[in-house]
């Protein structure tokens, strides 16, 4: 994967959780917060951590923060800095913006100053707890839209030692199969005749309702 560079902007706890993530995964990271006690938590796990209001323009372009690669903003409970943030940022021509909205007016606010993607992490958090606790045989997945998911999905005793030409998942459960991840390795764009084993995980992409038909298979 090609390194990139972030800023994130608040490092509460989401934050410094999205800083840690990206930092470990080898990125360059840049971590911005009002507070200089945060700053100071928050220095282990960036490249760079300042302290800087990100409402004012011109501490904006003293960090250079239309070179970055992507900018989050995870600024807590005060939305006006949220929305100020975004749009300075689309102003100042930041390719792309991802932010944290705390509710679905926020949102919707975000989205029209410019965000380039709205996250909502308690909500998204809540219904990935109840995802697992209706299908427990989904161990992750990825909302691609608000009909259709990515999830990883553990096989159902009866679909084991069989080829996926055999179960034919798109005819028989309207789902397809993307990749398998065995034992750590993952296979990409598995062939028909791949032999599922009891201990793979299956990646599939599908309507979330025949999702949830197949996950709960047994």
């Amino acid at each position: 994967m090609k390194k990139q560079n972030f800023a994130v902007i608040g490092l509460g706890r989401f934050g410094v959780s999205v800083a840690q993530e990206l930092n470990d995964a080898g990125h360059d990271v840049m971590g911005l917060d009002i507070s200089e006690d945060r700053v100071e938590d928050a220095e282990e796990f960036v490249t760079h951590a300042l302290v800087a209001d990100s409402t004012e323009e011109e501490a904006l372009k003293s960090v250079g923060i239309r070179n970055f690669d992507c900018v989050i903003v995870a600024i807590g409970n005060d939305m006006q800095s949220s929305i100020l943030t975004v749009l300075l940022l689309k102003e100042l021509g930041v390719e792309k913006v991802i932010a944290k909205a705390l509710n679905k007016h926020h949102g919707k606010v975000l989205e029209k100053v410019g965000a380039d993607w709205i996250i909502y992490p308690e909500r998204d958090m809540g219904q990935r707890v109840a995802r697992q606790l209706l299908s427990p045989n989904v161990l992750n997945f990825i909302e691609l839209s608000q009909d259709y998911n990515i999830e990883e999905i553990k096989i159902p005793l009866s679909m084991t030692n069989k080829s996926l030409r055999d179960l034919d998942l798109r005819a028989k459960y309207n789902v397809s199969a993307i990749a398998i991840v065995r034992n750590g390795d993952i296979i990409i764009s598995p062939s028909p005749d791949q032999v599922i084993r009891r201990e793979d995980i299956l990646v599939v992409i599908g309507n979330r309702e025949d999702l949830n038909h197949f996950s709960n298979l047994s």
